[in-house]
């Protein structure tokens, strides 16, 4: 298996100025990389310049991570005593009913 290679914007730009003297599929086979690869290059590029060929990390705050992991925990906990409490709901009419027919 392949080691993923990673291009930085300048090999980018190198490769797609390259495809435009000599061609997608001579350029393609000297980097060995596929030719859906350098059209969403060209798109990416032609959307968005050179900022375009840059990383897009979605980095998540601490800080939010932290709030969502509390909001899972709180909810898990309203989950547990909202399902107790249909418990002893359904357990209240359950001895109500037998109560009736004990006592009638």
């Amino acid at each position: 298996m392949k080691k993923k290679r990673v291009f930085t914007v300048e090999e980018k730009m190198q490769i797609l100025r390259e495809v435009e003297q000599n061609g997608m599929l001579v350029t393609c086979r000297k980097y060995e990389m596929a030719q859906s690869l350098y059209y969403h290059w060209k798109n990416k590029f032609d959307y968005g310049g050179i900022d375009g060929l840059q990383k897009q990390y979605k980095r998540i705050d601490p800080d939010i991570r932290e709030l969502e992991k509390e909001n899972d925990r709180l909810k898990k906990i309203i989950a547990r005593q909202a399902l107790e409490i249909e418990i002893k709901s359904e357990l209240l009419k359950k001895t109500a009913q037998q109560k009736r027919r004990s006592g009638s």
